[in-house]
């Protein structure tokens, strides 16, 4: 009987993964570092290799250079994908969490004009971790779960920063089946290291007992089990 080793478990599943990387980009390719993508059987994550992810300081360097001005109707138009429909569905006055809010908090100024007050939290810009003990209406999650170091951890933390019935607006390019992360353009950002697909937003709401809506490609909206 031949043995087959594991060499790793799926970030976001923990299934174990038998096969070597799915893709690699060479070094120096578009001017980056290598990078090894894993691609999970089970959840169909794609994920970055954690010894190819770049260093805090690199990230929050990475980040400073994002100019997302909720004054600039583009990016507000953006933005609005997501906070359009999560406005339709939240009661007045609802008070809700920006995860991962980075260094401008564009979604809170666009949902505060609506009359719902939010919370800003972002552990390089915004680190105030007293804000992840509290129970919200709804949490806000805007290009950032592609980010995501540990993806199994920080998708619990959102689960548990809901109230029952609250909702959960997520915001993330999520890739076809057969997308090559060598060429994709969304996976030439260092900073990205998790990529979803519908199949992997479906299981993540079937693993935290979610309901699951999706408004717009990139966005999926999840309101938990009361």
């Amino acid at each position: 009987m031949v043995s087959v080793e594991i060499t790793s478990a799926c970030l976001l599943c923990e299934t174990p993964q038998a096969t070597p990387p799915r893709w690699q980009r060479p070094e120096g390719e578009g001017g980056q570092a290598a990078r090894r993508f894993h691609l999970c059987a089970h959840c169909d994550l794609v994920y970055v290799d954690p010894a190819d992810h770049p260093s805090p300081e690199a990230e929050r360097a990475h980040y400073s250079t994002h100019e997302n001005d909720p004054a600039d109707p583009r990016y507000a138009e953006f933005l609005n994908r997501a906070l359009l429909p999560l406005a339709e569905r939240i009661a007045p006055g609802s008070r809700g969490l920006d995860f991962g809010s980075g260094p401008g908090p564009a979604v809170a100024s666009l949902l505060s004009e609506r009359g719902h007050s939010v919370m800003n939290y972002d552990p390089l810009f915004a680190p105030d971790s007293a804000l992840l003990w509290a129970r919200y209406d709804f949490v806000t999650v805007t290009e950032v779960a592609e980010h995501f170091r540990r993806p199994r951890e920080e998708w619990v933390l959102l689960g548990q920063l809901l109230k029952p019935r609250a909702w959960l607006a997520v915001m993330t390019e999520t890739r076809a089946p057969a997308e090559d992360m060598r060429s994709w353009w969304y996976a030439k950002d260092p900073t990205h290291l998790c990529f979803y697909s519908r199949k992997t937003l479906e299981f993540i709401a079937r693993w935290l007992q979610l309901e699951a809506e999706f408004p717009h490609r990139n966005v999926a909206l999840f309101r938990k089990r009361g």
